[in-house]
């Protein structure tokens, strides 16, 4: 079902093959896919290098902790500088990651997917090295900023949406069989120095149904707050559970609010419970928006990007949009910036926004069961 069809969509005929069992190395430590070297694969390295690049890993250089393991920045050779991960040692559910990141990414190529560099499988070491990415993760730019970091815009916060929409309408639609994310959250969107947005940790995605399958069934996991009801409830993993995960990133964006917070009242904690009384009532729209934004966002395509988040999502799967009409339908808000008034450059006035932060000024163009991990 197209929910977006007024917009019009346009698929490409570009496929890819993922061959789990092919995936080598030759000598010189290129990746190999479907037997040969690619030209674009990614290296292997030893332990020592990797060390050396961190500084024998040192705490000074740790940029993130996730479930998988601890992210260092590095330096391989003079001038490129880099994002290691390193797997945690207990437990084999880390080792599936690692080798499923490994194949994912040695095949998948896109600007809005993170770079595989290398890895690192020596002894019972395990290490990713990936193009390091230095405005750090959406998270980092959306909740708890620190006093000398400025709130995302509008601009920006659509701009990120469209690419990690465009990056994973290329896991949907292009990569064959097409590719579950099954992770999709802000801390896994990385940013670039001009905020372009890139999808990271695949250590969780799936091959997703061909044929006439329509779903995978597979152990809930993923991140709380983030997993679509219906996947929570049966196991029955499909590409319409990366809908509704998009759809709770998107609100994120829109409220700056986390889809889980322990930290809020009981009846706010979830998101979605919070939010679904405001999305189903477009008198109540203007309960949604970010404080910290300040009224600075065009009135027209917010209300659009809210009818696009409630869609994506609808409790019921089949009434979710797919991906592709997500994106057509986002870049038709994008094509209508936010665009300050100079004769008012004073933010408006409310009580919601006494103390807050001014947004810094970005370029226009630019229950069912609980998920096991993290």
């Amino acid at each position: 079902m197209s929910c977006f069809s007024c917009f019009g969509t346009g698929k490409k005929d570009l496929r890819i093959r993922i061959d789990d069992g092919r995936a080598g190395s030759n000598e010189n430590g290129r990746a190999l896919v479907g037997g040969r070297d690619n030209g674009d694969g990614a290296k292997s390295f030893t332990f020592r290098d990797l060390a050396i690049a961190t500084q024998n890993f040192r705490e000074e250089n740790k940029i993130g902790q996730g479930g998988f393991g601890s992210v260092f920045k590095g330096r391989l050779g003079a001038n490129q500088t880099v994002a290691i991960k390193q797997l945690n040692r207990e437990g084999m559910q880390g080792s599936k990651e690692f080798l499923m990141e490994v194949l994912m990414l040695i095949v998948l190529r896109h600007a809005n997917l993170v770079s595989l560099i290398g890895f690192c499988a020596e002894g019972d070491e395990r290490l990713l090295v990936y193009e390091y990415m230095p405005k750090g993760s959406l998270e980092d730019h959306l909740f708890d900023l620190p006093p000398d970091r400025q709130p995302l815009e509008w601009n920006t916060r659509i701009k990120i949406a469209v690419g990690a929409a465009e990056g994973l309408t290329y896991l949907h639609d292009i990569a064959n069989p097409p590719v579950i994310y099954r992770d999709l959250k802000a801390a896994n969107i990385l940013l670039d120095n001009d905020f372009n947005p890139k999808l990271s940790d695949f250590g969780l995605a799936k091959l997703g149904p061909v044929g006439d399958n329509t779903h995978v069934s597979t152990r809930v996991m993923g991140t709380y707050g983030y997993c679509a009801p219906d996947y929570a409830m049966s196991g029955k993993l499909t590409l319409k559970s990366d809908v509704y995960s998009f759809g709770m990133l998107l609100l994120e964006l829109i409220t700056g609010r986390k889809a889980f917070d322990s930290s809020r009242p009981g009846s706010e904690q979830k998101l979605i419970n919070w939010a679904r009384p405001f999305l189903n009532d477009r008198r109540r729209f203007n309960r949604l928006p970010d404080p910290l934004l300040q009224g600075r966002y065009p009135h027209r395509p917010f209300h659009q990007l809210v009818v696009i988040t409630s869609m994506c999502l609808q409790e019921q799967p089949h009434v979710r949009p797919i991906i592709r009409d997500v994106v057509v339908a986002l870049n038709h808000v994008a094509a209508q910036p936010y665009v300050s008034d100079v004769r008012s450059p004073n933010p408006p006035s409310s009580p919601m926004n006494a103390g807050r932060r001014s947004p810094q000024p970005c370029s226009p163009r630019r229950a069912p069961r609980t998920p096991s991990r993290r």
